[in-house]
């Protein structure tokens, strides 16, 4: 099984290495197009959460801390050869990328920056030179929840954790977790330190905002598609964490992304539900 309390090294984070029009009218809460009045409208998508979905008994348990704080996991303690995929910030919002997830229904989790999404000041400069910076903000957020994209915690203005103090860790996370949840209509429950950069104090300060989990990854994806593991083997393994972001050519990066993951044998979990059956 893979390990679920791994204190994974943050030189890979958000800022580091090489990793619309957004109006929700029309489409179902889960997705689904909304009904039509008439009767050669579309058929309706399927119905029911995107991804894989766990089998009884298949996923091990994620005890909790003994210290009572959120903890903080990696990967999905489980041996079926299933992956699941998490982007975040908010910088580049293609409408593309938007397309693909929702019309093949990908699983994918978002762990949003209010900065990115709304954005403000200056740019992550991996994301600059993007076609869609900032196009639709809170629009193409949800845009990404109706197509069954659950949306989570990433600070509002994406600092380094470690170097603030209880309050200001509470500040960006709580505050964060409000903005979320006027925008979007739900409090997340799951949190990424910009970075993976995190300490006993983010723990505590992510508990008293509602946060149910710290969420790190074992693998982020680069330009083109190309997979930076962190292991050294270089090979994907069962309950892996894949990170994204939100950059420049990001439908054509997700889009060989996703084939190379079924090409290798592995299909894309359902996190949220990983998660409660891991954690239950």
């Amino acid at each position: 099984m893979a390990a679920a309390f791994t204190a994974l090294a943050a030189g890979t984070g958000c800022a580091a290495g090489t990793g619309g029009d957004g109006s929700a009218r029309g489409r179902a809460a889960d997705g689904a197009s909304a009904p039509a009045s008439s009767p050669t409208a579309t058929p309706a998508r399927p119905q029911g959460p995107p991804g894989a979905l766990p089998r009884p008994g298949e996923v091990g348990r994620i005890p909790r801390p003994a210290d009572g704080l959120p903890p903080v996991i990696s990967s999905i303690p489980t041996r079926r050869k299933v992956v699941f995929l998490t982007i975040d910030d908010g910088w580049e919002q293609d409408p593309g990328f938007l397309a693909r997830v929702r019309d093949q229904r990908v699983p994918i989790t978002a762990f949003v920056t209010r900065d990115a999404v709304e954005a403000r000041g200056a740019t992550d400069p991996t994301a600059q030179g993007g076609r869609f910076l900032g196009a639709g903000k809170w629009d193409y957020v949800r845009e990404l929840r109706d197509a069954g994209v659950r949306i989570e915690n990433h600070t509002l203005t994406h600092p380094n954790m470690t170097t603030l103090g209880y309050e200001g860790q509470r500040t960006e996370i709580c505050g964060t977790s409000k903005v979320i949840r006027k925008q979007v209509g739900r409090a997340p429950t799951l949190f990424r330190p910009p970075f993976g950069n995190q300490n006993s104090l983010t723990r505590r300060a992510a508990g008293s905002c509602g946060v149910d989990a710290l969420l790190l990854w074992t693998a982020t994806v680069q330009p083109g598609g190309k997979i930076a593991y962190q292991v050294p083997d270089k090979k994907l393994r069962p309950g892996d964490v894949l990170l994204l972001h939100f950059r420049p050519n990001l439908s054509r990066d997700f889009k060989i992304l996703v084939d190379k993951i079924r090409r290798r044998g592995f299909e894309l979990g359902n996190l949220e539900a990983y998660l409660e059956a891991a954690t239950r």
